[in-house]
Formats: C-alpha cells, sequence, structure tokens
C-alpha cells in the first residue's frame, strides 16, 4: 500500500526532479508573485492611502489622549495640586506625527489624481485601439484602422517636434540675454 502511494505521487512529479525540489519551486515562484504583488501595491497611491488611515487614526487618537493628558497636568498644576516636576508627553511630538501623516495622505491623494489625470488624457488623445493581427475576429466597433493611428502617431509627432523647436528657441533666447554685450 506504501509502495502504490509513493508510485502514484512519483509519476505525479516532474521527469528528472525530485519531489522535494518541485515543491520548492512552486513555493519560491508563489513566494515571488507575492512579493510582485507586494511592490506592485506599494506603487498604488490609493492602495497606500488606504494603509495610511488606520495609522492617521491611530496618530489622532495618540494626540487627542496626549493632549488630554497635557490639559489636566496644567490644570492641576494651576490650581496648586501638583508641581511642575513631573513629566508628561510632549504634545509637539505627536502634533508633529500627526502632520507627517497628514502630509503622506495628501501626497497620496495629489499623485492619484494625477494618475487620473493622465489616464484621461491618455485616453482622450488615443481613445481607439489599433487591432491585432492576432485576434482579427475580435475586432472592435470602437477601434480605429492601421492608417487612422498612423495619421494620429505623426500627428502626436510634429505637435511634439513644435514643443522641441519651441522650447530650443526660448533657451536661446534666454542664453543670449545672458551674455554680455560689447564694450561701446
Amino acid at each position: 500500500m506504501i509502495h502504490s502511494a509513493l508510485g502514484k505521487m512519483a509519476s505525479q512529479q516532474q521527469p528528472g526532479v525530485p519531489m522535494a525540489q518541485s515543491g520548492l519551486q512552486q513555493a519560491a515562484s508563489l513566494q515571488q508573485q507575492q512579493q510582485q504583488l507586494s511592490q506592485q501595491q506599494d506603487f498604488d497611491p490609493v492602495h497606500r492611502f488606504k494603509m495610511l488611515i488606520p495609522q492617521l487614526k491611530e496618530s489622532l487618537q495618540n494626540l487627542m489622549k496626549i493632549a488630554s493628558l497635557n490639559l489636566a497636568h496644567n490644570t492641576s498644576i494651576d490650581n496648586g495640586i501638583k508641581s511642575s516636576d513631573t513629566s508628561v508627553q510632549r504634545f509637539d511630538k505627536s502634533l508633529e506625527e500627526f502632520y507627517a501623516l497628514c502630509d503622506q495622505l495628501e501626497l497620496c491623494l495629489r499623485l492619484a489624481y494625477e494618475c487620473l489625470s493622465q489616464s484621461i488624457d491618455s485616453a482622450k488623445h488615443s481613445p481607439n485601439l489599433v487591432p491585432t493581427a492576432t485576434k482579427p475576429d475580435t475586432v472592435q466597433t470602437e477601434s480605429m484602422s492601421y492608417a487612422q493611428y498612423l495619421g494620429m502617431i505623426k500627428s502626436q509627432i510634429s505637435c511634439a517636434k513644435d514643443i522641441h523647436n519651441a522650447l530650443l528657441e526660448c533657451s536661446k533666447k534666454i542664453a543670449g540675454k545672458g551674455q554680455p554685450q560689447g564694450i561701446i
């Protein structure tokens, strides 16, 4: 019975690859996929924003707790109940931590907005897809012909050249103004 189970396992594995090595390869590929997914999520501003919200809540709770402790401590000092010898947590450090998280959230939102704007501009300036030659039966109604695509690309290249020439002209004008004039 043991021999038949081992025989089935041996027949399921790849030829020439030991069972343990095959399992290690699968585990390594799974780990690599998880790392790639994690890296993609690190660059996603919306995902980063969602990850920072709990930290911001915790920081705000900590800030309010420290503020209330400091207020109670200062009130007791003002009333003459306690002396100022006891140390309390610093409010300014927790406030800085809160502001730092707010700044990170703002950057995430700005980056997400820029990505959205870029995506909208991309869709506006290149709205239709060119059908691929590998799948001619799945031609979409909104796709453009290759000739139309070439025309669009040529107009984009022309526009880029115009911008390049305008920038060169401006840089020459700036460089010309910076040079000292001849002595008269």
